[in-house]
């Protein structure tokens, strides 16, 4: 069984570029957990794998890939959505609690039955979620059991006044009411047609010329590339962690059908963070642009938050300023917004409108 591991581990580590220091580490790990399999070759559970190594200090995450590369792991782990929403529903009503699983089913997973849908992002399933609990809850507490009870009457009277809480408790009710009567679940649905009320838009401002000037000049070329992604041309913070080495050619970004020249300041932060790319993880084959030290073992992007903990600097009120800038630029041209970065009209509208707020002028934006 050992010996089985070890060739399944120098394998895995050879084509995803592993250190001598990494692979060594994870062959002590799974020393460790042959000892507590019942017989050699039987299943170990990733739950009790990583409580294992945890309490030794040894890489869970990493040893976990190489008993799935050898067909070895029983993956149990629950994920983090999922607690979300049992935790959050355990108290409803039993036939309420079934039609909220299959609503989560279809909106997680997607559905290629008609009519189809693809998943949605686990934080939009959470924020719609704990929007309308508050109105599930209520629910159950008038003694509703199921929500083939509920009417639109009901619904109106459950919904917040106006607000934010109002615009994602409707959200989330219209996507709940609309899954479980396409299956044939409920014989109408009360949230047609309910308005989720006027979201609110506020200005976008600038920032503060200095700061950006700072974050630009960050020591860790990751930050400073990223900075300069988004003050210059002002892509998501998403978006960044999303690029492919294979999407930056001869000084052009592609960004899906966008196909942006890189300005010299990016150049310059772009070939300083490759050289400390290749000089930190020269055997990494990570196919995406930026890489830490948690994604240079697999060809995983990095989380969107990378490395903007670590900055003074938000990115979304780093790429409203480059915007902003733009809209004063060009003298508020929606067309030429939705084409540079990328936007809806209605959104190029709201930056639009900056250009009439009084405590804004020309001079205003940073122009970074």
């Amino acid at each position: 069984m050992a010996r089985y591991c070890e060739s399944v581990l120098l394998d895995h580590a050879a084509r995803h570029g592993w250190s001598s220091r990494l692979t060594n580490v994870v062959g002590q790990s799974l020393d460790v957990l042959q000892a507590f399999q019942a017989t050699p070759g039987s299943m170990i559970k990733a739950s009790d794998a990583a409580s294992v190594l945890n309490q030794r200090g040894l890489t869970v995450e990493s040893t976990l890939e190489v008993l799935a590369a050898a067909e070895l792991l029983d993956d149990d782990r629950v994920p983090a959505i999922r607690a979300y929403f049992l935790v959050q529903t355990r108290e409803l009503p039993a036939a309420m609690r079934a039609q909220l699983e299959t609503w989560y089913a279809v909106m997680v997973e997607g559905t290629t039955v008609a009519p189809r849908r693809r998943p949605r992002d686990h934080r939009t399933v959470r924020a719609q979620l704990a929007g309308m609990l508050p109105c599930l809850r209520s629910w159950a507490e008038m003694g509703h059991s199921s929500l083939a009870e509920i009417s639109r009457e009901q619904v109106l009277d459950a919904l917040p006044e106006s607000g934010p809480s109002r615009l994602t408790a409707a959200q989330g009710l219209r996507s709940l009411f609309r899954i479980l009567k396409s299956r044939k679940e409920l014989f109408i649905n009360p949230a047609a047609g309910v308005s989720p009320g006027i979201r609110g838009q506020s200005i976008p401002l600038p920032v503060d010329t200095q700061t950006i000037q700072d974050a630009l000049n960050a020591p860790d070329p990751a930050r400073a590339l990223s900075v300069a992604l988004v003050a210059f041309h002002g892509v998501t913070a998403r978006q960044v962690s999303s690029i492919l080495l294979t999407d930056v050619s001869d000084g052009i970004l592609t960004i899906g059908r966008r196909a942006i020249p890189l300005a010299a300041p990016v150049r310059v932060r772009l070939a300083a963070y490759l050289d400390h790319r290749a000089r930190q993880w020269p055997e990494t084959t990570n196919p995406y642009l930026l890489v830490n030290r948690r994604s240079a073992p697999r060809d995983t992007p990095v989380d969107a938050r990378y490395p903007w903990k670590k900055i003074p600097l938000a990115p979304r009120p780093l790429r409203e300023d480059r915007i902003l800038h733009e809209v004063f630029a060009t003298g508020g041209d929606v067309r030429q917004i939705c084409d540079l970065f990328g936007m809806s009209i209605n959104a190029a509208m709201r930056y639009g409108s900056a250009l009439d707020h009084p405590a804004l002028s020309c001079d205003t934006p940073s122009g970074s």
